[in-house]
């Protein structure tokens, strides 16, 4: 039974000046960080864990988790304005967040992140705080199979949400995978594709490729553009909010991906970033004009974005009822509840009753406090779109490089940086979207780690996938839509042949 007297007591603390000021630092820090191409909020979290070991428990934990979400917004602002990623989670909104901006719609665009990060946020909050234990109760019925099952599905469902062919993008899926694999096998502690090269043994980072294929690639685009000019728009505060056509073609995409992004927030795994391509290839589908995503649609912002933010609230849900981290930002955030002395779980809620109300009243503000903080940034960020290319992506390439080397503080990624900024730049010219690469590349080590898992639970007998209920269905669904396209263009050549003859 909840203690209204504990719940008030949480809120209090949560309102007061100094973790209001706290809770205001929190997100800027966390905005600030994902504009940064390659830092991040696991990186910033990671650096900032020692500023709380003298803080109050309260204040420590409002000021991490406004870091967190702070940086799941800041990473959409360089995706939109200038193609780079500040994350993993923003490269969807790369598709049409950059368009926009080419067609001086960066405003708009922006804003439509901001407000879809705000209701997905909002949404989010409040099925954590109603719905947090039967939820995660539910996710803990997802074992290593059925979590394979859905990594592969994604990634069959997924390849189909760019322009690119079908096979290429299944080839570009199987190149990021096998990116992924090089390095020290983590079953088996083999090397695997390293070539005898040490630079190889601890594997590829995902950072200086994602960087690289949008980032490095883009300036490389522009310096063959010697006549291209910086866009020019109106900075009125009418065009630099969206229209109403686009408020009103955003408005489901934001509530469906916020919804969609919480679901799969509960799941073990990357789910920002599946939750992002997830909907994404959602919108696409509901759409009545397909053709306009990847050309500057609205949707291809609202959606992503919302379903970024709704995922990163679904994955407290395991966190805060049962003190299991199901991706490596919750496990940061776990680790500044341990440094506290507080173990988030069933417990929490009766041994730290006031810390877990006054948490959670601060993820309410801290989301209020994002909206507030970046709709009056918008005018400034859409300046950024005006500038001339010849000022722009040399700032561009700078943050590319000093991003990719603060990775793992080695110039081998550096190198790595070059190497996949060449290839996006080649994948554009061949009007190839790298994107279904970057999802291999992400995707790959946890498909593989469930693969091993599930073989040894099933003591190698792989058949067993289909025994599961769970697991059968989302295969077979995965190979109705690998197979589907191949049968129907069967029936229509027989069709063809039938009404010929």
């Amino acid at each position: 039974m909840v203690d209204m007297e504990h719940i008030l007591a949480g809120i209090s603390a949560a309102f007061s000046l100094t973790n209001l000021l706290i809770c205001l630092a929190g997100v800027a820090l966390g905005t600030l960080v994902g504009v940064l191409p390659g830092l991040g909020p696991v990186g910033a979290i990671s650096m900032l864990l020692p500023l709380t070991f003298s803080m109050e428990p309260i204040s420590a934990l409002i000021l991490i988790s406004g870091i967190y979400f702070g940086g799941m917004y800041g990473g959409s602002t360089t995706s939109i304005l200038v193609n780079v990623p500040g994350e993993a989670a923003s490269v969807v909104t790369t598709l049409d967040g950059y368009k926009m901006t080419q067609k001086g719609r960066a405003g708009a665009a922006l804003a439509i992140a901001a407000i879809g990060s705000f209701v997905a946020g909002t949404i989010g909050m409040i099925l954590l705080t109603f719905l947090a234990p039967p939820i995660a109760d539910m996710a803990l019925r997802f074992g290593p199979p059925e979590y394979f099952a859905i990594v592969l599905v994604g990634l069959l469902v997924l390849s189909r949400m760019t322009d690119t062919s079908l096979l290429r993008s299944y080839l570009l899926i199987a190149l990021g995978v096998v990116i992924a694999l090089i390095g020290i096998d983590p079953m088996s502690g083999t090397l695997r594709l390293t070539f005898d090269s040490p630079w190889l043994m601890d594997g590829i980072d995902f950072i200086p490729i994602i960087m690289g294929l949008y980032g490095l690639s883009e300036v490389l685009g522009a310096m063959e553009q010697s006549d291209h000019k910086p866009v020019k728009a109106d900075l009125s505060l009418r065009r630099l909010m969206p229209s109403k056509s686009e408020m009103r073609r955003s408005t489901g995409p934001i509530v469906r991906g916020g919804l969609l992004g919480f679901v799969l927030g509960l799941i073990p795994g990357p789910a920002n970033i599946i939750s992002t391509y997830a909907s994404y290839g959602l919108e696409k589908k509901l759409s009545k004009k397909p053709e306009e995503f990847g050309q500057g649609a609205i949707e291809g912002v609202a959606g992503p974005e919302s379903a970024n933010n709704g995922a990163s609230t679904g994955a407290l849900v395991p966190l805060l009822s049962l003190g299991v981290p199901f991706s490596p930002l919750p496990a940061i955030l776990l680790s500044a509840f341990m440094i506290q002395g507080i173990t988030p779980g069933p417990l929490m809620m009766s041994e730290h009753p006031t810390t877990f109300w006054a948490l959670i009243a601060s993820m309410y503000i801290g989301n209020v406090m994002l909206l507030v903080l970046n709709l009056p940034m918008v005018g400034l960020f859409a300046k950024v779109s005006h500038l001339s290319p010849k000022v722009l992506m040399p700032i561009v390439m700078i943050f590319c490089f000093i991003g990719a080397y603060a990775v793992r503080n080695s110039l081998f990624d550096v190198v790595v940086l070059i190497i996949f900024g060449v290839l996006g730049y080649l994948l554009r010219k061949a009007k190839m979207e790298p994107s279904p690469l970057v999802l291999g590349v992400i995707l790959g080590p946890v498909l593989e780690n469930t693969l091993n898992q599930s073989a040894l639970i099933f003591n190698g007998d792989l058949l067993k996938f289909f025994t599961r209920p769970i697991s059968g269905t989302l295969l077979l669904i995965g190979l109705a839509v690998t197979f589907w396209p191949i049968v129907r263009r069967l029936f229509k050549a027989i069709r063809s042949r039938r009404t010929g003859a």
